[in-house]
């Protein structure tokens, strides 16, 4: 019997004064990619948008982001937006609203006829604004996985 309360109470000691927990995490899935400068990463429910920008600053250095979570199907509805967006005419850039950012999507032809998109991303409490180097909607369909 005494064998047997000790045992208990080194496996209780061992319980509750143990420092490492296991913590559940949630797989990073990587999704679509466009050279090495735009790529889109998954976790749980939330989609973050990497890109490079144009600006070369050195506060600037590295990708940027812009984050939402998928309510309503909102990756799909983001790929429909800059989709149609190309389809426009006139073209006219289009204001978004995510929880920490606004972002435009700035449609602009070049000289060989192509339409391009950028992202200009402002963040709510930071006040920085950051532009993307500009994707052809062939881009943004491998993007977003769509070809």
């Amino acid at each position: 019997m005494k064998k047997g309360i000790t045992i208990a109470i080194l496996l209780f000691s061992s319980i509750a004064f143990s420092q490492i927990k296991v913590i559940e995490t949630v797989p990073v899935e990587k999704l679509g990619r466009v050279n090495n400068s735009f790529y889109v990463q998954k976790i749980g429910e939330e989609y973050t948008i990497f890109y490079a920008t144009i600006q070369d600053d050195e506060e600037t250095e590295g990708l940027k982001n812009f984050t939402f979570k998928n309510v309503d199907n909102d990756y799909q509805s983001l790929y429909s937006i800059i989709s149609n967006g190309f389809a426009a005419n006139p073209l006219n850039d289009i204001k978004l609203e995510l929880p920490n950012n606004y972002v435009w999507l700035h449609f602009n032809v070049n000289s060989d006829k192509t339409t391009t998109v950028q992202f200009m991303v402002s963040n709510k409490l930071a006040s920085s604004t950051s532009v993307s180097e500009p994707l052809s909607k062939n881009q943004v369909e491998k993007l977003f996985q769509k070809s």
